[in-house]
């Protein structure tokens, strides 16, 4: 993406829309774009946009990250998010040898130059045979645990390769579910954190269960613009361009925009009697259409794993509270201690409240 880009996604966004805005470079590779280009393009962004008080975030793999480009980062207190898949032997199978040693040593000019780094794991069909010894090296290391289940694609030839089943990731999650409470003061896991804000908030917090249609865009190289960033660069799925400063009403005419929004309307049908459709939506739509090649003919194949994660969550809550008044919720009385054999939650709440 060039400047004279940025400079038209400024004049958009001027009369695009109105409250915060969080702007996450993401790829390809953005640091290929050098020091330069984010020395200009982040006071562009940051003072011409004032009144939507602009955040940032930047998705690498930290290979061209320098001591003069962290520099320019950390003016701007840029959170960085990055993929390890756990111990060198296992990350570099599943990423190509020399990753995990190439990533590591971006990982420590960032934080040398004072940079938050959230590490994202990909678990796929093999790496979830050793979900004791990744859970393990991050606790080891220090590191918050942020985990994805590897998923079909819509640009790849073998699509399912690497893919994680359902079932499986459901088994995975209820498994870091445990190990996290049982470690809770050495080690952060991201994502358990969020599903428990999902099912006491009753709304989704996190990209998968955010209804994002209307609110969350991707802009390519080129101006134009997706409802994610996972199509961009697909022609089907650009609903306009930034040089048009086009409205949300033009956006809502295009092709895209229509698709996505018969991805709510089939939600609104297919989920509608399910006890997590307020903070789960069908999951992520693009997740949801792949398996179809980009028709709408069921939700996030993954609706197994996190129904099982929330149904653990509800019901290990509703044991802890109200163990000793069956058929009560949601009343006022005293907590039950958790069973030797399953972990309480009400630790982990509480230290998710006091994080906020």
């Amino acid at each position: 993406m060039t400047i004279a880009t940025i400079r038209e996604v400024v004049e958009w966004l001027k009369v695009f829309r109105e409250g915060t805005v969080t702007f996450t470079f993401h790829g390809g590779e953005p640091l290929l774009a050098g020091a330069d280009f984010y020395r200009e393009a982040l006071p562009l962004l940051k003072d011409e946009l004032v009144h939507l008080k602009p955040q940032f975030a930047l998705q690498t793999n930290l290979w061209k990250l320098n001591p003069e480009l962290a520099d320019v980062l950390a003016q701007y207190h840029i959170p960085i998010g990055s993929s390890l898949d756990g111990p060198q032997q296992l990350n570099d199978l599943q990423r190509s040898e020399g990753y995990y040693e190439r990533t590591m040593q971006g990982y420590e000019i960032a934080k040398e130059h004072g940079l938050q780094v959230q590490f994202i794991c990909t678990f796929t069909s093999y790496s979830v045979k050793f979900k004791e010894d990744i859970f393990n090296y991050f606790l080891e290391n220090g590191l918050t645990l942020k985990l994805h289940p590897a998923l079909p694609s819509l640009r790849g030839d073998d699509p399912k390769k690497w893919a994680l089943e359902p079932q499986e990731y459901g088994d995975l999650l209820v498994y870091l579910l445990d190990k996290y409470l049982e470690n809770m003061s050495q080690i952060e896991v991201r994502n358990i954190d969020d599903y428990c804000r999902c099912v006491f908030t009753g709304r989704g917090t996190v990209c998968t269960f955010v209804d994002c249609m209307d609110d969350t865009f991707a802009v390519g190289p080129d101006g134009s613009i997706y409802p994610c960033y996972r199509f961009v660069g697909m022609p089907k799925y650009v609903m306009g361009n930034v040089r048009d400063r086009p409205s949300m009403e033009d956006l809502a005419k295009s092709e895209a925009w229509k698709h996505m929004h018969q991805f709510k309307e089939y939600v609104d049908g297919e989920c509608k009697a399910c006890k997590h459709i307020r903070y789960c939506r069908g999951g992520c739509p693009y997740n949801a259409i792949v398996p179809s090649s980009g028709e709408i003919k069921g939700v996030d194949p993954h609706c197994i794993a996190y129904q099982r994660i929330f149904d653990e969550i509800t019901n290990r809550f509703n044991k802890e509270m109200f163990g000793s008044f069956p058929g009560l919720e949601m009343a006022s009385c005293q907590a039950i201690p958790p069973s030797a054999g399953k972990p309480g939650i009400m630790a982990l709440m509480q230290k998710i409240i006091e994080k906020r």
